[in-house]
């Protein structure tokens, strides 16, 4: 990527940003999936910055044994300090690990980015809570006494449950739904909550990721077989379900379903329609925070007509920059050129480039986008 690493760098001149790197991923024989994916995750500052810092902490434990986050922290710090501002790099290490870890990853096929991207952070979420468990074992060892001093630790007599450690991956990523059914009989409202690292919506034609959201927490009538079962009235009764976004994740990341099963056809689809997915996003539907702000700085494309093919590319804005990544090649777009990726108003149409995950950063009160 010699000449276009130089083009680029031409192309944003005196305002190519202080200490940013652009650099293009080697694609490993259908790699794009996690290239893509993994260009979104770099741009996502807050969560680059503690990879980094996470690096530089263990980076003189030899004893720390590679896995998935090791070699991607070793992976974000070989691009971030990286003498020159634009080149390529081979993640080949992270691929590697990637797929002695996971079989679905290992074969040559084409992979789904969003099941990449849920397998990545679950992953990275294990690995820092047992860390993070081995070093609270390690410090209760050393001092019995204080343990005795502050009183019962989290885990309970019968040694299964544990308060949830909350990692910088979840800081991040995580939010919560809450889940409210609401008995038509004895008025009764059983909320149950749950976390979640991203939002997989249903997707309409000639829709917007707002009326997505909008539908997503839209109620539903339990009736017929689908009774629910009251524990006030002792009872299956009719019921109203709706899903609502209780506390919104600092980086809210949202999965649009593109690909759908087609009972007639006996497969998945691609579904190309046009979703609207604007640069700024409110969230009216949350329950605490009706006014949490959104700004967009990554997405994940879908290039392909079929779920089975195609390719995986990112769009990602950096420093007020929209730039292109592809695998090897990086280029400066305009803003306007996010549009291109909403999809087609046409079932048929020629464009089969669809944004497919999409990567949103909490605006903090106050401040001017």
């Amino acid at each position: 990527m010699g000449a276009a690493g130089s083009k680029l760098e031409k192309a944003l001149g005196d305002q190519f940003p202080e200490g940013e790197r652009y650099f293009g991923l080697e694609n490993f024989g259908n790699t794009c999936y996690c290239n893509s994916v993994l260009q979104a995750l770099y741009f996502c500052v807050p969560f680059r910055e503690q990879l980094l810092e996470y690096y530089a902490n263990n980076k003189n434990l030899s004893d720390t044994e590679e896995n998935l986050l090791t070699c991607l922290a070793d992976l974000f710090t070989q691009i971030s300090s990286q003498k020159k501002k634009t080149g390529v790099i081979a993640p080949k290490r992270f691929v590697q690990r990637l797929k002695k870890q996971n079989e679905i990853f290992r074969s040559y096929m084409h992979q789904d980015a969003h099941e990449f991207l849920n397998y990545l952070l679950n992953e990275l979420v294990d690995i820092l809570e047992k860390e993070s468990r081995v070093i609270k074992n390690d410090q209760e060892v050393l001092s019995p006494s204080e343990k005795v001093a502050n009183g019962p630790n989290t885990i309970h007599a019968n040694g299964t449950q544990r308060e949830p450690l909350v990692t910088w991956v979840h800081k991040n990523f995580q939010g919560i739904l809450t889940n409210e059914t609401r008995c038509l009989r004895c008025e009764t409202v059983t909320a149950r909550d749950e976390t979640f690292l991203d939002l997989s919506v249903d997707i309409e034609q000639n829709s917007s990721i707002t009326s997505c959201l909008k539908n997503f927490s839209s109620t539903e009538t339990l009736n017929a077989e689908d009774k629910f079962f009251c524990d006030k009235c002792c009872s299956l009764q009719e019921a109203q379900k709706r899903m609502k976004i209780k506390k919104p994740p600092h980086i809210l990341v949202i999965h649009l379903k593109r690909f759908k099963y087609i009972e007639q056809l006996g497969r998945y689809k691609k579904l190309s329609y046009r979703v609207v997915f604007p640069l700024e996003l409110k969230l009216s539907n949350t329950v605490e925070d009706a006014d949490a702000e959104y700004s967009l700085f990554a997405v994940v494309v879908h290039v392909g007509s079929g779920p089975n093919h195609g390719h995986y590319v990112s769009l990602v804005k950096s420093h007020n920059h929209w730039l292109f990544f592809d695998d090897e090649n990086v280029e400066i777009i305009d803003e306007s050129a996010v549009q291109t990726f909403f999809g087609s108003a046409q079932e048929y149409s020629s464009n089969t480039d669809h944004g497919y995950i999409l990567f949103y950063e909490r605006i903090a009160a106050g401040s001017s986008s």
